[in-house]
């Protein structure tokens, strides 16, 4: 039986992984705007972990499709003590000594969140080995002093992925943690895939989001924009965790849940305020990529000089020093080429 779209709830994916979530997301960032589109969202969130670097090819998609898009990032963050380095102890996230990890999506609602959001992904990439990145609790709530202005990630909205199956006394801490760093702008997000404890795995958030006055919303913790890419996200898996797909047992993904579903099926999944709530966070986002202009920075160009002649300069000055013999007239070439490509966008 077929329902009429306008008895279809509206419905914003706020947690979608593309391909740039290296051995994770198994779809193209515009395969997920275009099956968003297709399914009728609202709206779509890009959120690959640590990194923004698949909303480029989404966002022209989604220019295409007038469909909204958010730009936003996923991060796990680890034990307020966990590789901390030789300077000062950072104080224990949650008052404890041992926090737990946990799973944090960050919005941008304008530019300067957008600004905010990328300078702590550079500084959550810069601490760890290529590949890798490392953020606590406490560089969000207490950071040093050198990024107080990254507290709270001002302009960007917060959203919790609880561990499944949530914990009450874990969540509550959490929760807790997460009003206070994001006053205003904090939601629980709730992701249900037809597993076995789905119906406690609510309860719980239900419960602890209740009484903590801070609203749930639907998430969909998506890899895949159609269920048909779930043998090629369970290759991506294997090569992740080191095993041939036949050894990876509970590794594997149970189901294909994690993929854009219709808004019929979330419907009777979901509860209808955590569904209306991604309208909500949907709203209050308004960042689009074409607000970005590049600024070639004003206090690097010397005085009589413009930005165009100062940078052929220095570029010239650099391919001497590499070549001190003479610069190869293919190495000329590409240098002209590229000098264009930049001084055009200025």
């Amino acid at each position: 039986m077929e329902f009429p779209s306008s008895a279809l709830p509206d419905y914003a994916e706020l947690f979608a992984f593309s391909n740039f979530s290296f051995l994770h997301g198994a779809s193209h960032g515009e395969e997920l705007v275009l099956r968003a589109s297709q399914l009728g969202y609202a709206g779509l969130a890009i959120t690959d972990e640590c990194s923004v670097a698949g909303v480029v090819r989404a966002h022209v998609q989604a220019k295409e499709e007038k469909l909204p898009l958010i730009i936003g990032s996923y991060f796990r963050l680890v034990h307020a003590r966990q590789g901390a380095d030789s300077g000062p102890k950072k104080r224990p996230a949650f008052g404890h000594t041992s926090s737990p990890a946990f799973g944090l999506i960050l919005l941008a609602q304008n530019r300067e969140g957008y600004g905010n959001l990328c300078e702590l992904i550079t500084l959550a990439r810069r601490r760890a080995a290529k590949g890798s990145y490392l953020l606590t609790p406490d560089d969000l709530a207490h950071p040093e002093t050198e990024y107080a202005h990254l507290k709270g990630v001002q302009n960007c909205l917060a959203i919790l992925v609880p561990d499944f199956p949530a914990n009450e006394a874990t969540l509550t801490a959490q929760v807790d943690w997460l009003r206070e760093t994001f006053p205003a702008r904090a939601w629980v997000g709730l992701t249900l895939h037809q597993r076995a404890m789905d119906d406690i795995h609510r309860g719980i958030i239900e419960q602890v989001a209740l009484r903590a006055v801070i609203p749930v919303v639907a998430t969909g913790n998506v890899v895949m924009h159609v269920r048909s890419r779930k043998p090629l996200q369970d290759t991506m898996t294997a090569i992740r965790v080191g095993r041939p797909v036949a050894e990876c047992g509970y590794a594997l993904a149970p189901n294909a849940e994690q993929h854009l579903r219709s808004r019929l099926r979330l419907a009777n999944l979901y509860p209808p305020h955590a569904i209306a709530e991604t309208l909500r966070v949907l709203a209050r986002c308004s960042f689009s990529l074409d607000e970005l202009r590049y600024e070639y920075p004003d206090e690097l160009v010397p005085d009589g000089y413009t930005h165009e002649a100062y940078l052929r300069q220095e570029t010239y000055i650099g391919a001497h020093r590499r070549f001190p013999a003479g610069v190869p007239h293919h190495v000329q070439q590409q240098i002209e080429h590229e000098l264009q490509l930049m001084l055009t966008a200025l």
